[in-house]
């Protein structure tokens, strides 16, 4: 259901687009004022073409009608041509900005908003949503004014040879006019949805593409095909529906213009049979009369355009209208250089609205220790180490940085002191080398190759023809899940932070590459405020605490001895991965 908050005008239209570009936009009007104007000369000289020229048999006269009707077409084709280049380029220029705009303000929104929207759905509102915004600045507004320019021109120019015959006129006109203002407040919100279900429809087909793998895996490509063709269905009755609209509009215009023709043959018959209007003047009127109709068609297929360029405009604007994550009136705190001493204190937190995951967690992560987190799946690590990461914010309780509440603090001055390595670490396609120096394009040959050496990536970038250079393809699939891994902790080094979460790091590395691995973890992390969430309690024992979570709370706390000897929930954890 749209949101009237969210709804574009078009006083909002012209305050944001189009009054930035006045100065193009009425140059824009001046071309088509001028262009207009110069196609009306060809009626006027018909008239004279007929009346004076062929009866009076006069070449003279002729050869200026036909001098003066080819400077006004040069004069159309010139304008035309300064018309498409100015505003469409013009437009162009705008789309990519608002793509840009667009794009920014989503990357600044929470990590949440990505959980519950489709990458592709986000994809499709940063590139698709915005391109209507072309018939606003492009040259479909200015369009709309030329028609309705020319229209007036002509129902002058009509009225001053035949008011009986303009009167005549007019009626269909007016019908026309209520009919395709009452179609294009039907059609908006067509055009909305539609930019929903192609949002969506790409979002599914982007996940059918990332997991084309899982897919031919398991044998599903029947059930990805129906999945597919019940979206681009439903596409298809959104589209259905408008054009159902849209040839209403047509025919609309169709019928008028047949109906005006048929009225002005019989009532110009008359007249000119009567002495009343020369043959001049009614081949200049039925002229006008196509000048007057035609822009007023045309306006219906514009104003379908602009309808549809304010349906996607009204999805940006609800992207534009949502707060970032990072703002400036609620995280006021810029932080210079830290300690990175963490602390929580009383912390709930819930995805959902009374459902709580975590309940009253206290505890501290003095600088340079390690914190490992464990316990069941589900139990709530992930979400602990997500508040440190500031990747989620606190539903109650306290979280402070060096004694700093942290849901006060500028993210951008927090993160620049975080290292993040997942379990499932995403690589962007390209090289070796551009993905490890991602947190610092700027670092020297030195400090890339230190990094390299400390997570072990040389130990298998050397049999490679290409060293770092080696490209990786979509997402890093060309390599195994361990060399992933070996460079998204080389990219943590590289960026050399003060805070480090590492989710179970090591878990896709094998026995030796493990073990290497450790060991520039533990170079990685001295001197640093370190979260481990860990599944192989192996990787922990050295850990400064252990924090046992289960169902949201802290279940036991201590070192590793401290907590075999309690012989509690960790023992029980400890000793039954030790028997596997």
């Amino acid at each position: 259901m749209e949101k009237a908050k969210h709804k574009i005008t078009m006083a909002k239209a012209f305050k944001e687009f189009i009054w930035p570009r006045k100065y193009i936009v009425l140059i824009g009007l001046l071309l088509i004022i001028v262009s207009r104007l110069a196609s009306l000369v060809l009626p006027g000289a018909s008239k004279y073409l007929m009346d004076n020229v062929i009866v009076n048999k006069d070449l003279s006269m002729l050869k200026w009608l036909l001098i003066i009707v080819a400077a006004a077409i040069i004069v159309q084709s010139v304008t035309s041509y300064l018309l498409t280049k100015l505003l469409s380029v013009e437009a162009q220029l705008l789309i990519s900005q608002l793509r840009a705009s667009v794009q920014k303000k989503i990357l600044s929104l929470p990590i949440i908003y990505f959980d519950n929207n489709k990458s592709g759905a986000l994809v499709s509102r940063i590139m698709s949503d915005v391109e209507g915004v072309r018939n606003i600045v492009g040259t479909g507004l200015v369009q709309l004014f030329g028609g309705f320019l020319t229209s007036i021109l002509s129902l002058v120019l009509m009225i001053r040879i035949s008011p009986m015959m303009t009167l005549y006129v007019l009626g269909p006109v007016i019908i026309f006019g209520i009919v395709a203002l009452k179609a294009f407040g039907y059609i908006r919100p067509i055009f909305r949805k539609r930019r929903i279900i192609t949002a969506e429809v790409s979002g599914r087909l982007t996940e059918t593409l990332n997991g084309v793998r899982v897919i031919k895996g398991f044998n599903a490509e029947e059930q990805e095909n129906k999945a597919f063709e019940v979206g681009v269905e439903r596409l298809f009755q959104n589209v259905k529906k408008s054009l159902t609209s849209t040839a209403l509009m047509t025919s609309s215009s169709t019928f008028l213009l047949g109906i005006a023709t048929t009225g002005i043959m019989g009532i110009g018959g008359w007249q000119i049979i009567s002495g009343d209007l020369t043959i001049g003047e009614f081949l200049a009127f039925t002229l006008y009369l196509g000048f007057m109709i035609a822009p007023i068609a045309q306006m219906g297929n514009i104003g379908s355009q602009l309808t549809e360029a304010f349906a996607g405009l009204d999805r940006t604007e609800e992207i534009m209208n949502m707060k970032p994550e990072d703002d400036p009136e609620i995280r006021p705190i810029l932080l210079g250089e830290i300690k990175g001493n963490i602390k929580f204190e009383n912390v709930s937190f819930s995805y959902e609205k009374g459902k709580e995951v975590l309940h009253n967690i206290n505890f501290e992560a003095p600088v340079g220790s390690v914190t490992a987190l464990v316990g069941s799946s589900g139990s709530g690590k992930t979400t602990i180490a997500g508040l440190a990461a500031t990747f989620l914010t606190t539903g109650s309780g306290l979280i402070t940085i060096d004694g700093i509440d942290i849901s006060k603090v500028n993210l951008s001055s927090y993160r620049k002191n975080l290292g993040v390595v997942l379990q499932d670490d995403f690589l962007f396609e390209g090289t070796i080398k551009e993905n490890i120096l991602f947190p610092r394009p700027d670092a020297t040959e030195d400090q890339l190759l230190s990094a390299v050496k400390a997570a072990y990536v040389d130990e298998f970038t050397d049999r490679f023809d290409d060293g770092l250079d080696t490209l990786i393809g979509e997402r890093g699939v060309k390599l195994s899940g361990g060399q992933r891994q070996r460079i998204a902790i080389a990219r943590a080094i590289l960026a050399n932070p003060k805070i480090i979460v590492l989710d179970e790091a090591t878990s896709n590395l094998d026995t030796e590459s493990e073990s290497l691995i450790q060991k520039s973890l533990n170079e990685l992390m001295k001197g640093r405020t370190t979260f481990v969430i860990a599944h192989r309690l192996s990787t922990i024992r050295k850990a400064t605490q252990i924090l046992v979570i289960e169902k949201g709370k802290i279940a036991e706390r201590g070192n590793h001895d401290d907590l075999i000897a309690k012989e509690g929930r960790y023992y029980d954890l400890y000793t039954y991965q030790s028997r596997i």
